[in-house]
């Protein structure tokens, strides 16, 4: 019983460690802001939030293999599944704006300059659908957890 909830604890830990870092990003992440400091600041977040989703998938495996309820139960419900498949949308969602803060950070660098306006709302855009398919995940997990729909 400690072991379960030694992975819940983790698991919940990521989970809002990622919440925050999203959430900074999509912060950060505004034409009116965006300054030399912020790119390189988005870089550094965005790697955090990498980092986060990572031990969200992670400590989430850890509490199927090794918690009570088993593989048997988390792997045959349907609703793990559609966590999963939103988990990895937003990780695909997420790589255009990773890529995107790298290749801003290296102009910078190399430039000095500022990505265009029209580029940085495009990326916020996208950090948004991330911050609100994440935002649903948990609705799933609820259900996961009392057992509806097996």
């Amino acid at each position: 019983m400690t072991l379960e909830a030694i992975l819940a604890y983790l698991h919940i830990l990521a989970i809002l460690t990622m919440v925050v870092f999203v959430s900074s990003e999509a912060a950060l992440c505004r034409v009116q802001w965006l300054n030399a400091a912020v790119v390189e600041r988005l870089a550094t977040v965005d790697r955090v939030y990498g980092i986060a989703a990572v031990a969200v998938l992670a400590t989430g495996i850890a509490r199927t293999l090794l918690g009570v309820k088993g593989t048997a139960w988390y792997w045959t419900h349907p609703l793990l599944h559609v966590k999963l498949t939103l988990f990895i949308v937003v990780g695909l969602v997420s790589i255009f704006p990773t890529l995107t803060y790298l290749r801003w950070r290296k102009t910078l660098r190399a430039t000095g300059a500022l990505p265009a306006a029209a580029e940085v709302a495009k990326t916020r855009k996208l950090v948004m659908v991330q911050a609100h398919l994440i935002a649903v995940i948990p609705l799933f997990a609820v259900f996961l957890a009392r057992g509806f729909g097996k």
